[in-house]
């Protein structure tokens, strides 16, 4: 059975040799804390750059313990719920076998996944490594971005659903591994848009597709 293994939430704080502010830093919350989910995210998290995060098609950003499990290994050392900027930590899922489409039903909370997480300069700052953002993409694990579907509340420790999207199915996996290539095959772009998409992909892929037809 899937389950939330953590809720986290961060308060601005400098970025590492920076002079910006970030919300990446994540702290869980405890499991006795009802913790409200709006279509904008989770409640009291911090969003500084709007411009790349946040937005009603990457409110909720999502990890996975099969994942961090992997990163333990490969980093040889621990490492703690939140520490990837993540808002929730599921367990119980594959987190490379997500898809576009799926839905994560938490408690009254119904969340879909929209896209990938793609690495950042301030993700790497946070991980105290340049090469950061190479490793990230190498390992594809990313992550699921999510919109909202259904507010409510939730907390650390309750049951998770995972309904799998029945059409076309695109991993986030997949989506980083074409981040940066502009000679996607259309057939996947196609398939691509017959999924529900962050609308940015969408305006993308829509965008090549009109200049090859």
């Amino acid at each position: 059975m899937a389950i939330l293994q953590s809720v986290n939430i961060g308060k601005p704080r400098p970025i590492p040799a920076k002079s910006a502010m970030t919300g990446i830093y994540k702290e869980p919350v405890g499991e006795d804390e009802q913790i409200e989910v709006t279509k904008d995210g989770i409640a009291g998290d911090a969003i500084i750059d709007r411009k790349h995060h946040g937005g009603v098609d990457q409110a909720v950003y999502v990890y996975f313990a099969d994942d961090y499990d992997y990163w333990k290994k490969a980093l040889e050392r621990e490492i703690s719920p939140g520490t990837f900027g993540e808002n929730l930590t599921i367990g119980g899922v594959e987190g490379r076998s997500v898809c576009v489409g799926d839905r994560f039903e938490i408690d009254d909370v119904v969340l879909e996944v929209t896209s990938h997480r793609t690495p950042c300069n301030v993700f790497a700052a946070r991980m105290g490594s340049p090469a950061w953002v190479k490793q990230f993409f190498r390992a594809g694990r990313p992550g699921a971005y999510c919109r909202v579907l259904e507010p409510g509340q939730l907390s650390a420790g309750e049951p998770v659903i995972h309904v799998p999207f029945e059409g076309d199915r695109i991993s986030v996996s997949q989506l980083l591994a074409l981040e940066g290539d502009r000679d996607i095959e259309p057939e996947l772009m196609q398939r691509v848009l017959k999924t529900p998409i962050h609308y940015k992909m969408r305006a993308d892929f829509e965008e090549r597709l009109a200049k090859l037809f």
